[in-house]
């Protein structure tokens, strides 16, 4: 093979990949957008609930906290060891 065979051969491979990665690009912000309309959705509901419910917001928010305080705590202890 010559350098002018090697040239188009990568050339072509190169046009390729590029393609492949504008078409991933494409499917990946499709993804984007469907999760951010799924999170926004849930952000709308979780702050109606909070609203509507403020003691029960506090009391999930503070064992969420708790729970999440409890495992930073053990996984800290277990690196000192």
């Amino acid at each position: 093979m010559d350098a002018k065979q090697v040239k188009k051969v990568v050339v072509k491979n190169v046009n390729k990949a590029q393609a492949t990665g504008a078409e991933l690009e494409k499917k990946a912000m499709k993804e984007f957008e469907k999760i951010k309309k799924q999170m926004d959705s849930t952000a709308k509901k979780v702050e109606g609930f909070v609203k509507k419910n403020p003691e029960k917001a506090a009391a999930i928010s503070a064992g969420i906290g708790l729970a999440l305080g409890t495992i930073a705590g053990i996984l800290a202890s277990k690196k000192k060891k």
